[in-house]
């Protein structure tokens, strides 16, 4: 009888775990950067290709995937549970086949495409620095993160022979995922990218004391402290001193 408490016990435990949704990696809504198909040539999605064949545009948006989830298996170890750095591992090995297929088209369209074996290899080396500098992000690390993170674990379960597919159906999304948006469900109003002012920092604007120089560059939208009156800081410093 005691047996069978135990394992009925361990039953509607096991069964309360199996129901418990997994902990969310961030603690905010992500914003849906979804967005449509694309072939490969269209603007900021993927390094230009001039004179590019289909099969050409095809490879160069595999390896535009491949350099994305790598990035993110450097810039996304913070947050472990994304498994950014397993996944992407395991794509190489899966996808092996395809990824290889790609470079070498790739390597093939540079040398057709360039007067010397030189001058290909270079070109091609350019393409893949340029390919992963262009997902360098820090304001939108968390959005990125959390987008290559779902790109990476579809493109895991996708059978193989078929990551330019799902390239050409997320690299849009990817894109997106580098602009920042902050969380979607409570939304802060206040400062925002495009309305910071910013003082400008031309050495004309700026004395040797580090103060800005008005009458060369006018008054400025956001004032250094250096220009708070004195009569403000002793204001300010009365109402701290109250408090304490």
């Amino acid at each position: 009888m005691r047996g069978f408490v135990r394992t009925a016990a361990w039953a509607t435990i096991a069964s309360g775990m199996a129901a418990t949704p997994a902990a969310a990696q961030f603690y905010y809504q992500n914003h849906s950067y979804a967005g449509e198909a694309v072939r490969g040539d269209e603007p900021g999605i993927a390094q230009p290709l001039p004179g590019a064949t289909s099969d050409e545009l095809q490879a160069g948006l595999v390896w535009t995937l491949r350099s994305a989830l790598n990035v993110a298996a450097l810039q996304c170890q913070f947050e472990p549970t994304l498994l950014t750095v397993g996944n992407y591992n395991a794509i190489l090995l899966d996808h092996r086949a395809e990824l290889k297929t790609s470079w070498d088209t790739l390597n093939k369209y540079f040398k057709r495409t360039t007067k010397t074996p030189r001058e290909a290899q270079n070109a091609l080396d350019q393409f893949g620095t340029r390919t992963y500098s262009s997902f360098a992000t820090v304001t939108s690390q968390f959005g990125f993160c959390t987008t290559a993170n779902a790109i990476g674990r579809d493109a895991l379960f996708q059978p193989r022979g078929s990551l330019a597919a799902l390239a050409q159906g997320r690299m849009r999304e990817l894109r997106n995922s580098l602009k920042p948006y902050g969380d979607e469900r409570f939304v802060r109003k206040g400062l925002t990218y495009e309305n910071a002012n910013v003082p400008r920092m031309d050495p004309i604007c700026w004395n040797k004391k580090g103060e800005w120089q008005i009458k060369k560059c006018g008054t400025p939208a956001w004032p250094p402290v250096a220009l708070v009156p004195a009569a403000t800081n002793a204001a300010v410093a009365a109402t701290v001193a109250s408090t304490q």
